[in-house]
C-alpha cells in the first residue's frame, strides 16, 4: 500500500494552531489542501496565515520564493463541506468534544468518496469512539500531529478497534511522504506519548508535594543529571498548567482512575488559582518582568575524601571509579557478591538510589541516577536526619572533586530521575505486553515526541535488565498504595533475565 498520490486534494477541517500546521505540511509535501472552518471567514484567515508563514520560510532560505507560490497555489479555503467531495484524506483538529467530532465525520462520511480516508487528530478522545458513530469505521483513525505540526517529526498512527489495516497503513506512508516520522500504535488513553511520559511530570510533583525539593531544584536534577532538555516544572509551565492537567486528568480517568496515573493535587492548586504558566505570567515560575529566576540548591563546597573503597562495580554507576581515580582520589576495591556501593573514610556508604530509603540504614547517603556521569553537571544527594554529617560532607566532597554541582534533597526513594526512569521503563514494557506499540516506535516516539535524551527500552539496556524491576519492587515496598507496583511485564523481563542467568530466585 502506498501514500496518497500527490493529485488527491487533502482537506484540514478546523483552522486553529494545530489546523493550519497539519494544512502546511500537507502543503509543502505537494497536495492541494482545502481549509474548511465552521466559522465564517476562519478559512480565509488561516489560509492567509499558512501563506505568511510560507514568506517567512522563504526568507529563512527553508523554501524558495517559486514553491512558496505553487503552493498558495494550492491551497484553497472552502466554504461548505461539499467543496471536500473529492479529497482523498479529510484530517479534524476541531475542540475535544466527542458530539461534535462525530456529528461532522457522520456529515463527511456522505460526502467523500469511499475510499477517502477520515482522520482526527485527537489527543485525548478514544479515536474508537469517534468512529464508532460511521457507517464504515474501518477507513477511520487517529493522525496525532504534535504542535507546532511544521516542525516537529513525529506522527502517532492510531488504530482503533475497526480501523482496516490497510487504512493505518496507507496513512502511515502517507505520512512519512510528508517528511514526517510516523509510528503506529493501538487506541490506549494517551497514546503512546502521552501515556508513558506521564511519570515525568508526576514523580516531579511528588517530590515536591513531599518536600523533598523545590522546584528549581528538581528541574536542574532532571535536566544537568538526568540529561531532559527540561525539567518538570519549567516544561509544563511552557505548555500551559491547565492543559497538562487536563491531559493527565484524561489519562486517568479513561484507565479508570488507575493509581499509577494519579494527578497532582499541587498541580490542580496552581490552575485553580489561575497561574497557568507563561501564557498568564505565573506558573511555578514568576514571568513578571522583573522577576528573577530561582536558583536550584547547590552544597557548599566542601572536603574531598582522600579514598574511597568500592564494594562491587557500582551497577549503572560503574562508570564513576574512573572519574573518581581521575580526580586523584584511591579506590580500594573489594569484590562483594551484591555489594554495588562505595565505603567513605568515615566509614559511612555511597550507594546509587534504590527505591530504599536512607533512615533504614546506620549511615547512608544516596547518589542519583544519571544519563552519563562523566558529563553530568549536577548530582542529587539524599540523606536522613539520622546520617552523619561527615558522611555527607564526604559524600559532597567526592562528587565536588568531579566537577559536580551537588543538590542534597530530602531522604526520598528513588530519589528523582532514578524513579522516573523507571517508572517511564515500566509503563514502556506494559505497553508493549498489551499490544500499544513496538519497542522501537515506543522509543523513536519518546525522543522525538517529547525529546527525551534516550527512549525508555534504551534506557531499560543500559541499566540492566532487572534494575527498574528492583528499584519499583523496593518503591512498592514503601508506598503500598500501588503507585509504584511493577507491571507484569516488567516482571516477567527481570525474571526471564534472572532465570536465563541461572537464577532460582
Amino acid at each position: 500500500m502506498t501514500a496518497l498520490d500527490l493529485s488527491s486534494p487533502v482537506a484540514v477541517v478546523g483552522t486553529g494552531t494545530m489546523g493550519q500546521g497539519i494544512a502546511q505540511v500537507a502543503l509543502v509535501a505537494g497536495h492541494r489542501v482545502r481549509l474548511y472552518d465552521a466559522a465564517a471567514g476562519r478559512a480565509r484567515e488561516a489560509a492567509a496565515a499558512i501563506g505568511a508563514r510560507l514568506d517567512r520560510l522563504v526568507e529563512k532560505d527553508r523554501l524558495t520564493a517559486a514553491d512558496r507560490d505553487a503552493a498558495r497555489d494550492r491551497l484553497l479555503p472552502a466554504e461548505n463541506l461539499a467543496d471536500l467531495a473529492d479529497c482523498s484524506l479529510v484530517v479534524e483538529a476541531v475542540p475535544e468534544q466527542l458530539d461534535a467530532k462525530q456529528g461532522l465525520f457522520r456529515e463527511l462520511e456522505d460526502i467523500v468518496g469511499e475510499d477517502c480516508l477520515l482522520a482526527t487528530n485527537t489527543s485525548s478522545l478514544s479515536v474508537t469512539a469517534i468512529g464508532g458513530a460511521l457507517r464504515n469505521p474501518g477507513r477511520f483513525l487517529g493522525l496525532h500531529f504534535f504542535n507546532p505540526a511544521p516542525l516537529l517529526p513525529l506522527v502517532e498512527v492510531v488504530s482503533g478497534f475497526a480501523t482496516d489495516v490497510s487504512s493505518a497503513t496507507r496513512a502511515y506512508e502517507m505520512a512519512r511522504a510528508w517528511g514526517k516520522t510516523p509510528v503506529a500504535c493501538a487506541d490506549t488513553p494517551g497514546f503512546i506519548v502521552n501515556r508513558i511520559a506521564r511519570p515525568f511530570y508526576a514523580e516531579a510533583f511528588a517530590v515536591y508535594e513531599a518536600q523533598g525539593a523545590d522546584p528549581a531544584t528538581i528541574d536542574a536534577i532532571l535536566r544537568e543529571s538526568g540529561g531532559f532538555k527540561m525539567g518538570a516544572f519549567e516544561l509544563t509551565d511552557l505548555i500551559g498548567q491547565d492543559v497538562n492537567e487536563s491531559v493527565t486528568h484524561s489519562v486517568w480517568r479513561s484507565f479508570f482512575q488507575d493509581v499509577r496515573f494519579t494527578p497532582s493535587l499541587a498541580q490542580q492548586r496552581l490552575v485553580e488559582s489561575g497561574r497557568l504558566g507563561r501564557k498568564s505570567g505565573q506558573g511555578w515560575y514568576d514571568y513578571g518582568d522583573d522577576a528573577e529566576r530561582p536558583e536550584p540548591h547547590t552544597a557548599e563546597p566542601a572536603q574531598q575524601p582522600a579514598y574511597v573503597v568500592a564494594e562491587g562495580d557500582l551497577g549503572p554507576a560503574s562508570e564513576l571509579l574512573a572519574l573518581i581515580r581521575e580526580a586523584g582520589i584511591a579506590v580500594r576495591e573489594e569484590e562483594e557478591d551484591h555489594g554495588t556501593r562505595l565505603v567513605l573514610p568515615s566509614g559511612g556508604q555511597l550507594a546509587l538510589a534504590d527505591g530504599q530509603t536512607s533512615v533504614e540504614f546506620r549511615d547512608v547517603v544516596y547518589f542519583d541516577l544519571a544519563l552519563d556521569y562523566r558529563r553530568a553537571t549536577r548530582i542529587a544527594l539524599s540523606a536522613s536526619q539520622d546520617t552523619s554529617p561527615q558522611t555527607l560532607a564526604e559524600a559532597t566532597g567526592l562528587f565536588q572533586a568531579l566537577g559536580k554541582d551537588v543538590s542534597v534533597i530530602g531522604d526520598v526513594p528513588g530519589m528523582i530521575v532514578a524513579r522516573t526512569v523507571a517508572r517511564i521503563v515500566d509503563l514502556a514494557h506494559d505497553a508493549v505486553a498489551k499490544g500499544v506499540a513496538t519497542e522501537e516506535d515506543i522509543d523513536t516516539a519518546m525522543r522525538l515526541g517529547v525529546n527525551y535524551p534516550l527512549g525508555p527500552f534504551e534506557w531499560s539496556r543500559r541499566l540492566g535488565r532487572n534494575w527498574a524491576y528492583a528499584l519499583l519492587d523496593d518503591l512498592h515496598l514503601r508506598d503500598p498504595s500501588g503507585r509504584y507496583a511493577p507491571s507484569l511485564a516488567l516482571y516477567r523481563h527481570a525474571y526471564a533475565s534472572d532465570k536465563r542467568e541461572g537464577s532460582t530466585s
